[in-house]
């Protein structure tokens, strides 16, 4: 994964690795300690596919992260996900 600034994080769409979208970042967790990112927090969660539980955000461990480019790709969890996975918003 080529190095990125912080900040070309922000605003970024994140689609799961079987094409889900799942959200836009509208932050991110440091893990000051070990300095290192630790999560990406977002909006505009896609709740066809994700339950939030009424929650307006959701924060992904940064482990899940496969690729950053123009978009974000994360790992594929079914766990995450409601049933089938849903295409597009």
């Amino acid at each position: 994964m080529p190095n990125k600034q912080i900040s070309e994080l922000f605003d970024m769409h994140v689609y799961s690795e079987q094409a889900v979208y799942i959200g836009k970042v509208e932050d991110v967790v440091l893990d000051v300690t070990n300095k290192k990112v630790s999560g990406l927090a977002l909006t505009e969660i896609n709740k066809k596919a994700i339950d939030t539980k009424n929650f307006t955000g959701l924060i992904i461990p940064y482990r899940i992260v496969k690729a950053v480019e123009d978009i974000v790709i994360v790992r594929h969890l079914p766990q995450m996900f409601k049933q089938e996975p849903v295409f597009g918003d």
